[in-house]
């Protein structure tokens, strides 16, 4: 069986602020027995071309991944080619995966009280995924996760274990364990075909407030710093010079009209 991550970010996030790289991501995962990882990034397909060498000398192998934001939800598409980058709709879903049989459709967080979470759009749209996350993100308090484990038993779906990791130390406390050999092919297969199981252990409230406080608060930093950086640029545009302001004023009949800005 191999320890597997299928849902991690990396600081090459388009959307959210990750403070690891991705090499710093796969030295982790190899040091906690990880076999296999894959890096879904927000709305970007990372080109792993470089990186796989880089991780198969520590033991893992890489699988391409994506989360994509679909009709304004977060899907984990896996394994695909880079054309995910142009799935907008559910239906692109399904067109990709006609052409891309050996791909991996799944769906994360899907009932987190967030705006992104699929919700009822997992059951109108059940056919496309093959497999539904159990999220690393709960306490023995508080748990999302319960309704997506029925409502895989339900449709008959695998569930996967991840830690959805935006931060190190959310690495081990959630994964999956697949029945399958070491190739990107083989695993999502597996998966596929249910031949997988959840390891899980619930993190501390402490923990997860620590964790979700901080992911907020560089959000929220993130956003700022964005904002002051547009009016910086604003400030620094050169703007014209009082004399050099032409404003054409209608002048009385019969008289001259200066400009009360010219020299």
């Amino acid at each position: 069986m191999l320890k597997v991550e299928l849902h991690a970010h990396t600081a090459d996030d388009p959307v959210d602020r990750i403070p690891h790289t991705s090499r710093e991501l796969i030295d982790r995962a190899a040091a906690l027995g990880y076999a296999a990882l894959a890096i879904t990034l927000h709305d970007r397909q990372l080109e792993i071309g470089d990186l796989a060498p880089y991780a198969a000398g520590r033991g893992i192998v890489l699988i391409r991944g994506i989360e994509q934001t679909i009709e304004g939800k977060h899907v984990l598409l896996l394994n695909f080619s880079s054309a995910t980058g142009q799935v907008r709709s559910f239906e692109d879903v399904a067109r990709l995966k006609q052409r891309e049989p050996s791909g991996l459709v799944i769906a994360p967080h899907p009932f987190f009280p967030i705006p992104n979470a699929l919700g009822p759009l997992l059951t109108r749209h059940a056919d496309l995924f093959d497999a539904v996350e159990w999220h690393g993100m709960f306490t023995t308090m508080v748990n999302f996760n319960p309704p997506a484990k029925r409502w895989a038993t339900r449709y008959g779906k695998p569930l996967v274990g991840s830690g959805a990791v935006h931060r190190l130390h959310q690495l081990g406390s959630c994964y999956s364990l697949v029945d399958a050999g070491p190739d990107p092919d083989a695993i999502c297969d597996a998966v596929r075909e249910g031949r997988v199981q959840v390891a899980v252990k619930p993190i501390s409230l402490q923990s997860a407030v620590r964790t979700a406080v901080d992911m907020l608060a560089s959000d929220a930093r993130a956003r700022f710093e964005s904002k002051f950086d547009v009016r910086s640029r604003m400030s620094n545009q050169v703007l014209p010079r009082a004399h050099e302001v032409k404003t054409t004023l209608p002048a009385r009949p019969g008289r001259h009209f200066k400009n009360p800005l010219a020299p």
